[in-house]
């Protein structure tokens, strides 16, 4: 099996980063569709409709993706036990954790705006909304540069 991971390594790293570019789409996306929510009238009919938007995006794009991160990067390591001694990839490591982390957050949040609640107001979502984005831009540095 080791092998098999070993000679198709490339497209494993593709899929990979396939995988990154649907997640953090929603990761981008979801703290703008926050932003539209606080800003609605409650009860009303868009509240209804980014409840709707906000747990189909969750759902249906970014957790799936984010697993499909996390299951094709387990292949990578065991098809290329070496990045486990690699201090970038401790870093990176590290830095997905932390997105992983901002993901949950997002979650536990949608289902406060679900319930009907306004958890923080739009400025909070508005900052919060760039945090995945620098994130995202170390971790390619790392993953593509290698640094250390």
């Amino acid at each position: 099996m080791q092998n098999f991971l070993a000679a198709h390594y490339l497209w494993l790293k593709a899929i990979h980063i396939i995988a990154v570019i649907a997640w953090f789409a929603g990761m981008m996306y979801l703290p703008r569709l926050f932003v539209y929510h606080f800003e609605s009238a409650k009860g009303g009919e868009a509240e209804a409709f980014f409840v709707k938007m906000e747990r189909r995006l969750l759902k249906g794009i970014m957790t799936p993706s984010m697993i499909a991160v996390w299951v094709i990067a387990g292949l990578m390591v065991y098809a290329n036990p070496g990045l486990l001694s690699a201090g970038w990839f401790h870093a990176k490591l590290f830095l997905v954790l932390a997105i992983s982390g901002i993901h949950g957050f997002y979650i536990k949040n949608q289902r406060l705006f679900e319930a009907g609640q306004r958890p923080r107001n739009d400025r909070f979502w508005r900052i919060v909304n760039e945090a995945p984005f620098v994130l995202m831009i170390v971790v390619a540095f790392l993953a593509f540069l290698k640094p250390f």
